[in-house]
């Protein structure tokens, strides 16, 4: 039987044996009663077992250790005036796997940072259980929101040939010790994707509207709380769609990813309320609830400029890449809630996005949202084969190596548009999670890599 079930419907249970397995979250006895919590990952609350002197096996039962495998026989009784809803009047507590005593958690708080080195365990604790549950929460709610809507999933490959962003912070593939990639596995140089963005792109052309949910890999050396060099990211595109339309997408989605999570995690963020922020239910609940508004970059720019003295980054200037700090004071004090900022300095933007008509721009958004600021970028795509050409040409770019992608301006090309959500960073803002490092299951980050 499992937690989770009994919970839902403690009347029906009270009175009937029960056999329940799970791992000891606690141990206490007295002189004539013991009182053994459990948990058997089915939800985050724990189930209490009674077990008393009366029993056989009294002494030894006392003796099971935090973090034990047990199987536990006995009687389902309500509690309804009591801590918890139920327990378990234990009749036969069996032993499926002792816990040796130097097992790492023990019944005290434990740092983040102890808690990062032994990754195969902390799972166990209850900040971390609570996290990768959302985690598979979150990932279904994503699911769930584009096959509603009648999107694709695409899997793009992990081994590329091609950096997205042209940016050339790539981890190479190899199977050599030398640099002679024409010799190499592919026989040629192979990279782990930065982006799924542009494999996904030709399926747009087909379907209209897919995206892609997986890995990708930068080797940035950001030694920060925000920068993984291995971390999940969700990127739709959408064919005959254009900026607005992006951006409208953008916003549904999460708001209906917020609500999701919300309605199927309330143990979770009533924990992350508690003892995480207290105010992530209610900051996200009213992201959930605002209509998202929209800016430019040049207005942005001038808001910022009349504000300058209270930044730690006071050189403000038109074609800046702007910090975290601005973009929290722009959707915090300015606007109180989210906002896209659009049309951006085509110069501090990627090649594949559109200029616009000033030829100074691109047809670009970042959502901010308060407490974190950016937290979704995406664009409307450039499908002007000479425009694209062009700006491959400014930026230096090989363009041999992306002469496909080129080639799907000239097969029947369209309007199109994308962007990408860090999930590991929509999961950091939902639950006040300071570190990326504790919402991903084995964190991969420079110098850093256990198991």
């Amino acid at each position: 039987m499992l937690v989770k079930k009994l919970a839902a419907d403690v009347s029906a249970y009270d009175g009937k044996q029960v056999v329940l397995q799970g791992w000891v979250r606690t141990n206490r006895k007295g002189k004539n009663i013991g009182f053994l919590v459990i948990n058997d990952g089915s939800c985050f609350a724990n189930a209490q077992v009674v077990y008393s002197a009366e029993q056989d096996g009294f002494d030894e039962i006392a003796k099971i250790t935090l973090g034990s495998a047990v199987e536990v026989t006995g009687t389902f009784k309500a509690t309804p005036d009591g801590k918890q809803p139920f327990e378990i009047q234990a009749e036969k507590v069996e032993v499926l796997g002792m816990c040796d005593h130097d097992y790492p958690l023990q019944k005290k708080r434990h740092s983040f940072e102890y808690m990062r080195e032994i990754p195969h365990i902390r799972p166990r604790a209850n900040t971390y259980y609570a996290v990768f549950r959302l985690r598979s929460v979150l990932s279904m709610a994503i699911h769930t929101f584009f096959q509603e809507r009648g999107f694709v999933y695409v899997h793009t490959p992990v081994i590329t040939g091609n950096d997205a962003e042209g940016a050339g912070e790539c981890f190479t593939v190899t199977t050599r010790s030398d640099d002679h990639y024409e010799k190499d596995f592919f026989g040629k140089h192979a990279q782990l994707t930065v982006s799924g963005q542009l494999h996904v792109e030709p399926f747009a052309l087909t379907y209209r509207n897919v995206y892609t949910f997986g890995p990708t890999f930068r080797a940035e050396n950001s030694n920060t709380t925000r920068h993984a060099s291995e971390f999940w990211m969700i990127e739709p595109e959408l064919a005959f769609a254009d900026l607005d339309d992006d951006m409208d997408c953008i916003e549904e989605m999460m708001k209906f990813c917020i609500r999701y999570c919300l309605e199927h995690c309330p143990e979770e963020f009533a924990f992350f309320e508690k003892m995480i922020d207290h105010d992530c239910v209610k900051r996200i609940q009213k992201v959930a609830d605002s209509h998202f508004q929209r800016m430019t970059y040049t207005e942005a720019i001038e808001h910022l400029l009349k504000a300058k003295d209270q930044f730690e980054n006071q050189d403000i200037f038109w074609g800046m890449d702007l910090q975290s700090e601005h973009e929290r004071y722009i959707c915090e004090k300015i606007v109180d809630g989210p906002v896209f900022l659009i049309d951006y300095p085509k110069d501090i933007k990627a090649f594949y996005m559109r200029v616009n008509d000033d030829q100074k721009t691109v047809a670009a958004c970042d959502l901010l949202v308060p407490y974190v600021g950016e937290l979704v970028g995406g664009s409307q795509r450039e499908e002007r084969y000479d425009v694209l050409e062009q700006r491959m040409k400014d930026m230096g770019m090989n363009q041999d190596i992306l002469q496909w992608y080129l080639d799907l301006r000239r097969f029947g090309g369209c309007k199109h548009s994308g962007f990408g959500l860090g999930f590991d960073r929509m999961l950091m803002y939902m639950s006040g999670i300071q570190n990326i490092r504790d919402v991903e299951p084995y964190p991969r980050t420079p110098r850093n890599l256990i198991f």
